[in-house]
Order: structure tokens, then sequence, then C-alpha cells
């Protein structure tokens, strides 16, 4: 939880300062929550590997891509989504306390329940 709550104070920071119009295809918040829980799921599960970092960060990228072609969403539409929403931190602050909800649920929800 740490680690995601660094993250996001860092895309806080990092783009907060930008002030750009509403993106032609802005993901939804819904769309948004859906793709971040995958990615951060995504990201433990690399970070659990037995493997060196740069291994590690390698495979990350690999499982990111999947989780983009999961959701039908380029990444650059993400990233471009992901820097709007980044611009009202309290939509950004929403989203992510969505974001927990969903990876607790799926934390909590044993493998044979689960809809993924």
């Amino acid at each position: 939880m740490k680690r995601l709550f660094a993250i996001t104070c860092s895309f806080l920071l990092l783009f907060s300062c930008n002030n750009q119009d509403t993106p032609k295809n802005l993901l939804s918040e819904d769309k948004m929550v859906s793709v971040l829980a995958d990615i951060h799921l995504t990201e433990g599960i690399a970070s659990a590997m037995p493997v060196s970092y740069d291994s590690s960060q390698v495979l990350y990228t690999l499982l990111e891509k999947d989780v983009f072609v999961k959701h039908q969403v380029s990444d650059s539409l993400f990233t471009e989504s992901m820097r709007y929403y980044l611009q009202y931190p309290g939509i950004m602050d929403k989203i992510y306390a969505r974001v927990i909800d969903t990876l607790v649920v799926w934390e909590t929800t044993p493998m044979s329940e689960e809809n993924n």
C-alpha cells in the first residue's frame, strides 16, 4: 500500500502543473479503475518473482502490455487519460480509493469466485 501511495503522489507531483484540455478519447473513471487495478496487480506479481530487478522490470513491461490488450486500451490513451486525471487531485483520489477497494476485494475473494 505504501508503494501504491508513493506512486500516486509521484504522478500527482509530476503532472499536476500541466493544464490541458479534456482528451478526445478520455478513459472513463470506471475504466481507469479497472486498468489501474490490473496494472498494480501486475506490478505486484512482477516484483514478487524471484528474479533480478532488471528481469522483473522486463516481465512487468510484458505483463503491462497484456493488461492494455485485456482492457482494449492503448498505452498512449492510458497515459493521456492518466495525465488528464492527475490535473484533478480530487478525482484522482476517488479513482485510487476505488482501485484500493478493488484490490482488497480481489485479495479477500477466493480464486474460484473471481470473475477476472
